[in-house]
């Protein structure tokens, strides 16, 4: 038995946490909430490997200990970490352990350091494995193959010495022209919510602890403008963006970080009854708050004083800073009177509890990790699963043998960096990756004649290069157009104090995508339809490759291209995935995420809007281009109406079961995927929506097959948010539709009686 029980493995968390906090002072307490230092300037590379520096050194010194250290392993334009001078695979345990082994050994109590690592589509380091990013993991639909990605990249983190992922799960892409739209999961609720599930489940099995980012609302900002303000009402933050935060809470996350928009006139981080009045006392959250990164060093201009400003988050229920300058100084805040010691004990023993869950007093180095899969094959199968048809004119794809001469042009069809999003390290030179052009080389039939050319420059209107691609194209059997947008940075980017590309202009700058690059206008640049224009006119079948990081609004293509498929940005192996649904090796399997709009001047275009009965403009329509939902393949799918088990239920008694028959009607075998939406007829304390994904189901069927998707239904499937913002199932009537996309649904009533 040890004199010190917060040493104790056996003892109770919250009994070694109170033992602990009661023998720290006040700078001990301080450090633990400290996690102000970029971990690149914890280590520099030597001719022998590396070393710790004396400005870590000396931070530990300064407060007893250090809470956590952000991005020791991120590598990236903006930290300015590459090969020349990062972390490599080899090397990742070495110097977290190194980092672990120095906090421990050279402070009083021993306290070990939390690691948090970027893991926004893979881990962010040097020689990380990444995947697709989150929009195309939206387009796959598909919960359980991102789960097993996330293990496997939790694995990767975990093996490297890392404890804590930061990945962006709650924000939903409700206004494209939003920079960040690939890091979200998509436009609607419920998909991001049992995505964000698979994500904690993912990483916890790697043992590794999830802080989803943001809370809340960050994708609801006016006018898709990053960080700004959001105009949302509580209604509309309970029913649309507080879903995935309260899927991601039961399946386990350790922390979420306060996101740097306004809500109701207050920063989120500074917003007690965001953070403290909803996320702790009604979602009944018990982990940590983590700020955005210098999140609340913005708060001097409300407080004009720094220490008033680390008071100001303390005391609305952030629990651990990122790179401020303010949190340090939390001493002086407590001194001051402007925050309670016990305040500050409380965000404390959180960050300490999270340590005591985590293992770390009893094992704070890197563990020996089995890999329980490759992510880099998982990589490639979520790239393929994302692959979303969104026309076809049911004749020129799968390409066939007779295709001898392919055309393959555009700016994103021979460049990785374009293909792989944003906040991703910098790749190994070499063979391991594959570009679009790359995967129609390999797998196209030997005798097949394939041809290169960009044609234009991914932004601008410079068409020089466009009568190379129409020769190229006129010779060919087929082209396919790789076109789209990019978020790749490069070492002449501007950046941000928080890391978000500067950029004042896409033309000079390249990126048409990423934090920071926030768009008025979704179109196409004029040179990439002018291309598409002038290798249509051919009269060669065009398919159309859209590498993109949102959906770009887009024009009528009935007249232009054969086929248009979405690949979002597919990552480093996405190439070969394109190539195979291209070649029919693949099907292609997913479902849009998110709604793609004609143009701008339409949005908001989401599908799950008031139902109003607005009419729509008067200059154009008001609807998507493509809807919600939508994916085609190279079959025919027909859906029977769907049946219910009993057509009345009671709030008390809401369950039952809905069926559907689809009918696979093609001669090619097909993975389709079954909706279910709900809408509300009548009834309810808020307008209803037009309507509101609820499930989703999976069937392999092959020609000829049909098969049964059945969806349970339960108080959660049909609840709405009620008038004191809490989740119930209301009596009225309600409409349960199915369908493959928002907008080809087939419906039946259910009448939800009062209670007796």
């Amino acid at each position: 038995m040890t004199d010190q029980p917060y040493r104790d493995p056996t003892a109770p968390v919250a009994e070694r946490v109170r033992d602990l906090l009661g023998r720290m002072t006040l700078t001990e307490k301080v450090g633990q909430v400290n996690q102000r230092m970029y971990g690149w300037h914890a280590y520099e590379r030597t001719d022998s490997g590396h070393r710790l520096t004396d400005a870590f050194r000396a931070e530990v010194a300064a407060y007893g200990g250090m809470g956590a250290l952000y991005g020791l392993q991120r590598a990236d334009a903006w930290s300015g970490v590459d090969f020349a001078d990062g972390i490599t695979a080899a090397d990742g345990a070495r110097v977290a352990d190194a980092v672990q082994r120095h906090v421990v050994d050279h402070t009083r109590l021993g306290i070990p350091v939390l690691l948090v690592e970027e893991v926004p589509h893979g881990h962010q380091a040097l020689d990380g494995t990444v995947l697709p990013v989150n929009l195309a993991v939206g387009a796959t639909w598909d919960p359980g193959l991102y789960e097993a990605a996330a293990a496997a990249v939790g694995a990767e983190v975990r093996a490297r010495g890392g404890h804590v992922a930061l990945v962006s799960a709650l924000d939903l892409v409700r206004d494209p022209r939003w920079g960040r739209a690939e890091e979200c999961f998509g436009e609607d609720p419920y998909l991001a919510a049992r995505l964000t599930e698979a994500l904690v489940r993912g990483m916890r099995a790697a043992d590794v602890a999830v802080v989803l980012k943001h809370f809340a609302g960050q994708g609801a900002t006016v006018g898709g403008r990053n960080s700004a303000a959001t105009e949302l009402g509580a209604r509309e933050l309970h029913e649309i963006h507080l879903a995935a935060a309260r899927a991601g809470i039961r399946a386990g996350a350790a922390g979420v970080m306060a996101a740097y928009n306004e809500f109701d006139g207050l920063p989120c981080v500074a917003s007690r009854p965001l953070l403290t009045e909803l996320l702790r006392e009604r979602l009944e959250f018990e982990g940590i708050v983590m700020a955005d990164g210098g999140a609340i060093d913005r708060l001097v201009r409300l407080t004009g004083d720094p220490v008033a400003a680390g008071a100001l988050a303390l005391n609305a229920g952030c629990d651990l800073g990122l790179w401020d300058a303010c949190f340090p100084r939390l001493a002086e805040a407590v001194a001051q009177g402007l925050a309670a010691e016990r305040t500050l004990d409380t965000a404390v023993a959180r960050v300490l509890a999270l340590k005591f869950r985590l293992g770390l007093f009893e094992q704070p180095y890197a563990p020996a990790v089995e890999q329980p899969s490759d992510p880099r094959e998982l990589s490639e199968r979520v790239a393929r699963a994302s692959i979303t048809l969104l026309a076809h004119d049911g004749e020129v794809l799968p390409l066939t043998p007779s295709a001898r001469r392919i055309a393959v042009l555009g700016p994103n069809a021979d460049s990785i960096a374009q293909q792989i999003g944003d906040y991703t390290a910098p790749q190994r030179p070499g063979p391991h990756h594959v570009t679009v052009l790359d995967g129609i080389r390999s797998a196209a039939p030997p005798d097949t004649e394939v041809t290169y050319a960009p044609g234009c420059e991914l932004v601008g209107g410079d068409l020089s290069g466009v009568p190379e691609a129409v020769a190229l194209a006129a010779a060919a059997d087929v082209a396919v157009l790789v076109l789209g947008g990019s978020s790749a940075r490069s070492g002449d980017t501007t950046f941000d104090t928080n890391g978000a590309a500067v950029v004042t202009s896409v033309d000079s700058a390249g990126m048409t995508c990423g934090e920071g690059v926030d768009l008025a206008e979704l179109r196409l640049s004029d040179g990439q339809l002018a291309l598409l224009d002038a290798v249509a006119a051919t009269g060669v079948p065009v398919v159309v490759v859209l590498v993109q990081g949102r959906p770009h609004a887009l024009p009528d293509l009935s007249e232009k291209a054969a086929a248009v498929l979405s690949a979002w940005y597919p990552g480093p192996w996405g190439g070969r995935a394109v190539a195979d649904v291209l070649f029919g090796a693949a099907g292609p399997e997913g479902r849009l995420p998110v709604s793609i709009p004609r143009s701008a001047a339409q949005l908001p275009v989401f599908y799950n809007a008031k139902d109003h009965r607005y009419r729509g403009y008067v200059d154009q329509l008001a609807t998507a281009r493509y809807a919600f939902g939508h994916g085609l393949s190279y079959t025919t799918v027909g859906y029977e109406p769907p049946r219910l088990s009993r057509a009345r239920v009671t709030p008390d008694d809401p369950t039952l079961s809905c069926r559907v028959t689809v009918r696979n009607t093609g001669e090619r075998p097909v993975r389709e995927t079954v909706q279910l939406y709900v809408r509300r007829l009548s009834g309810g304390h808020s307008w209803p929506r037009v309507r509101e994904l609820r499930g989703f189901v999976r069937l392999e069927l092959r020609p000829g097959e049909e098969a049964d998707a059945v969806f349970a239904i339960d108080a959660e499937t049909l609840a709405s948010v009620t008038r004191d913002l809490g989740l119930a199932v209301e009596p009225g009537e309600l409409l349960l539709e199915t369908g493959p996309s928002a907008t080809e649904t087939r419906g039946t009533r259910l009448v939800v009686e009062p209670p007796s």
